[in-house]
C-alpha cells in the first residue's frame, strides 16, 4: 500500500508567514536526512521533498466552472504543508510508527493518508 506523509510544521501554524528564501536550520536538515535514510531502509521510500514557503506559491480555486488564481501567501490558511514523503508499507500502523520517530519540532504535525491506486477505480462487477 502507498501512503503520503504530510509535514505540517509549527513554524507555519497560527497564521505565521515565512519570507521567500526561508531555509531551515542546517542541524535540523541533517537530522531529518538521517531519519529519511533510516526510514528508507525499513519502508520503500518512493519520493520526499520539502516545500518552499507558501509566499512563493499560487492557488487555483474553482467556482461555477471558472478558475480563480491567487498568488501566495494565503491569508486564510491555518495549516501549511512544509514537505511530504511517499512510501510503500504493509500497513498504516507501520507508517505511523515511523512518523512517530521523526525528529520533528514541538508543535509539528505529520498527517498520514493512504494513496488511491488504480485498483481503487475499477468498476464494480
Amino acid at each position: 500500500m502507498k501512503f503520503m506523509m504530510l509535514m505540517i510544521p509549527s513554524v507555519y501554524q497560527g497564521g505565521k508567514k515565512l519570507a521567500p528564501g526561508f531555509v531551515p536550520d542546517a542541524k535540523k536538515v541533517e537530522q531529518m536526512g538521517r531519519f529519511n535514510e533510516e526510514m528508507a531502509k525499513a519502508l520503500k521510500l518512493l519520493d520526499l521533498n520539502g516545500l518552499h514557503p507558501q509566499s512563493t506559491g499560487a492557488r487555483v480555486s474553482f467556482s461555477k466552472g471558472k478558475p480563480t488564481i491567487t498568488d501566495g501567501p494565503f491569508l486564510e490558511t491555518k495549516e501549511v504543508l512544509g514537505g511530504y514523503w511517499i512510501v510503500e508499507a504493509n500497513s498504516k500502523e507501520e507508517v505511523v510508527t515511523w512518523a512517530a520517530k521523526c525528529p520533528a519540532d514541538d508543535g509539528d504535525t505529520i498527517e498520514i493518508r493512504q494513496v488511491f491506486g488504480s485498483e481503487d477505480f475499477k468498476p464494480a462487477k
